[in-house]
């Protein structure tokens, strides 16, 4: 039985806060010490998520792929990404280049896993512009996804987080983000899903 809302909020409680309590305190939360103590045990997985990259990496050839994994976040990432490509010219004027990616994420909190799209801009080497995609994602992205997403299950035994459970607002302070823009998303993966090196 798919895991739910519910419960998914019942289990980042114990990791992040509702209050400012702690901040400017020497002292960690509780949640804190739990959420550095979850990250310890997870890590024990490492090598094991090095495998994952290293099976994409052979099923994906025609793609870059990189372990960016931060342990910052509340997740294990990888990103499966493709090189520069000519965009047609805006209104901006001058050449422009595109790169895109999938990158799958699997929370430390629960057994839940996500990938979502996403897209940079380029104008020489600087970024111009980012885009995140969730459900839907664009045709071009589709099957990478649906690679990092089964491998993903069959090596860790974690199922899909639904977008619209994903979207669930929650009343707790993560990171920097606070309620009403919390989601179980930035909770149990990332609250700057567009900040990956690509």
């Amino acid at each position: 039985m798919p895991i739910s809302a519910e419960e998914l909020l019942s289990i980042v409680r114990n990791y992040w806060r509702s209050d400012h309590e702690f901040d400017g305190k020497l002292e960690k939360s509780p949640e804190l010490k739990r959420f550095h103590a979850a990250w310890k045990q997870e890590l024990k997985k490492l090598d094991q998520w090095r495998v994952l990259v290293r099976e994409l990496r052979a099923a994906l050839p025609q793609f870059h792929i990189g372990h960016i994994t931060a342990t910052s976040t509340s997740c294990f990432r990888c990103i499966v990404y493709t090189d520069l490509q000519p965009v047609e010219a805006s209104h901006e004027g001058g050449p422009r280049e595109r790169r895109w990616g999938v990158v799958g994420c699997l929370s430390i909190l629960a057994p839940v896993y996500t990938v979502y799209g996403l897209h940079y801009d380029y104008k020489g080497k600087d970024v111009i512009a980012r885009k995140v995609f969730f459900d839907p994602l664009p045709p071009e992205m589709q099957v990478p996804a649906e690679v990092v997403g089964r491998k993903i299950e069959a090596m860790f035994g974690a199922e899909a987080l639904p977008r619209e459970i994903a979207e669930t607002r929650i009343p707790l302070i993560v990171d920097l983000l606070e309620p009403p823009d919390t989601t179980l998303f930035h909770a149990l993966f990332a609250t700057d899903p567009e900040n990956v090196p690509l």
